[in-house]
């Protein structure tokens, strides 16, 4: 294999190679160039376990990169002012602020999504997965007929959205993804996902008026006409984020789980260490972004002020300084050190919901159809730098 330097052109994670299959390209980055300069993507790339984990506690490293994008790139005459809004709209969400804005806004959010709040809904979850498990025909597309209506009614009905608009926030959120995840392929992804962004704000402008109800909108809500610190534009985003966030990143990982489960039908689907394993081995987050906020000495480089950080939780969850045997899905692995859904200040809210959620899907659609095979069709991977989920996982049932 040939070794990779500074600069080099091979390390594309977008390259068709690297879109379906990460790992070879992030073990020679880790093991050769591990902080590593890209000049396609202008960015710098952290591959070994320790890095990422200290950059992800370190403040320099800062989660506020929309606002100096939308200045520098988007406050200019010739700008589509839908684009701006939308990235207006981001700018409030929760996980591009740094503290204390972030403080805040978490502050308010996190009651909501504590594991004992989070398992009161674990009858609906169960409920939702069997009804869902009901419909699937002998051939069937386990993503869009059952990962992703289970999290997106899910999170419909925690914040008091009517789940009939599910198949309505499906299209709004799949437009969205190129602001956020940044398909580089695409060079229409902000204007249509600008369109999307607008039309689904709408929509929770006008639910929000006049939104009563036992849910976390009405909390939110509620928080803003208490004189707490949450705006209505802030309310609206927060909304957004949850409906987006909550939902994407769990779909990848249920469909990601049910992937590996079906390439490795010794492994349990329902251990004490599947979920983790199952963050650790493929899990959904394949980088997270960050800007320098001041000169940082890492490996032997200097990331210099205002540069962009792709840190690689996928690279790091396979470090073979930390994990034995990496590139081997077990199940029993002590649970714990794997850094799917980060680690510090932006550790992900929605954790307990999303292993909730996980570890029903998964096994209940195992157990209700143990004769689920793949069928014999190329798998094709979302071409994004920053997640890693299937567009579908067709499978035969029976």
């Amino acid at each position: 294999m040939t070794v990779l330097g500074p600069g080099s052109t091979r390390a594309d994670l977008l390259s068709p190679e690297a879109v379906a299959d990460p790992y070879p390209l992030l073990a020679e980055l880790r093991e050769h160039d591990p902080v590593h300069w890209s000049e396609r993507y202008r960015s710098w790339f952290v591959t070994r376990y320790a890095d990422v984990d200290a950059a992800l506690r370190d403040p320099r490293f800062s989660s506020d990169r929309i606002a100096p994008y939308r200045r520098a790139r988007l406050d200019g005459p010739d700008t589509d002012p839908s684009v701006r809004a939308a990235f207006g709209v981001l700018e409030d969400w929760m996980v591009f602020k740094d503290p204390p804005d972030h403080t805040r806004l978490r502050r308010l959010l996190s009651r909501a999504f504590t594991p004992r709040a989070v398992e009161r809904i674990r009858p609906r979850v169960v409920q939702i997965a069997a009804e869902l498990l009901d419909e699937l025909g002998p051939e069937a597309d386990l993503i869009g007929e059952y990962a992703y209506p289970l999290t997106s009614s899910v999170v419909a009905e925690l914040l008091g959205v009517p789940r009939a608009d599910r198949d309505r926030f499906k299209d709004w959120s799949d437009r969205i993804t190129g602001l956020v995840f940044g398909g580089m392929g695409d060079p229409d992804r902000h204007a249509d996902g600008a369109d999307g962004m607008a039309e689904l704000t709408a929509y929770l402008d006008d639910l929000v008026r006049d939104h009563e109800g036992d849910d976390l909108l009405t909390a939110l809500i509620r928080a803003r006409d208490e004189g707490d610190s949450l705006t209505h534009d802030e309310v609206v985003a927060t909304g957004v984020l949850l409906l987006f966030a909550g939902h994407e990143t769990t779909t990848n990982l249920i469909g990601n789980g049910i992937l590996a489960l079906l390439r490795h039908p010794s492994e349990a689907p329902d251990a004490a260490g599947t979920v983790d394993e199952l963050l650790r081995w493929d899990g959904p987050a394949k980088t997270i972004a960050r800007l320098m906020a001041t000169d940082v000495e890492l490996g032997g480089r200097t990331l210099r002020t205002g540069e962009r950080v792709f840190l690689c939780p996928a690279a790091a969850n396979r470090d073979p300084a930390v994990f034995t045997d990496p590139d081997r899905f077990d199940v029993s692995r002590r649970p714990g050190r794997q850094l799917g859904f980060g680690i510090g200040l932006h550790y992900c809210l929605g954790a307990p919901l999303a292993r909730l959620e996980t570890s029903i899907a998964i096994p209940a659609a195992l157990r209700r159809f143990p004769a689920m095979r793949l069928r014999d069709e190329p798998l094709t991977w979302h071409s994004v730098l920053l997640s890693r989920g299937l567009h579908h996982l067709p499978v035969h049932t029976r």
